[in-house]
């Protein structure tokens, strides 16, 4: 499996981004996907999610400015990020649960600055 992500870039503060990630050798469902981010004193935290059927969830820090969604016919993951902070500079990771291994994208990196 291999996670292909595109979208990272620099945005101006208040700007949007829209961040994607494809799935590839993929012969079956996707259970989760994900997106992470590195916070200080942990690995990485979780900003969104989404199950195969279900609701997504989101950090608190992102509520009602960022949007998590799948494409389970393309095995693909969007994040659409509104009302940008400099604050939201960083690396986001891509995350899928498939086949109940986790699969890690390498992450492209948002900067918000003017």
């Amino acid at each position: 499996v291999q996670l292909v992500e595109s979208g990272g870039g620099l945005v101006q503060p208040g700007g949007s981004r829209r961040l994607s990630c494809v799935a590839s050798g993929i012969d079956f469902n996707i259970e989760d996907m994900a997106w992470y981010r590195p916070a200080p004193g942990q690995e990485r935290i979780e900003v969104a999610s989404i199950p195969r059927l279900g609701t997504a969830t989101y950090a608190d820090s992102v509520k009602a400015r960022f949007t998590i969604s799948r494409d389970n016919a393309e095995n693909t993951v969007y994040l659409q990020m509104d009302s940008l902070e400099p604050e939201a500079t960083t690396v986001y990771y891509c995350h899928i649960i498939y086949r109940g291994v986790g699969c890690w994208g390498q992450g492209p990196r948002v900067t918000v600055s003017s």
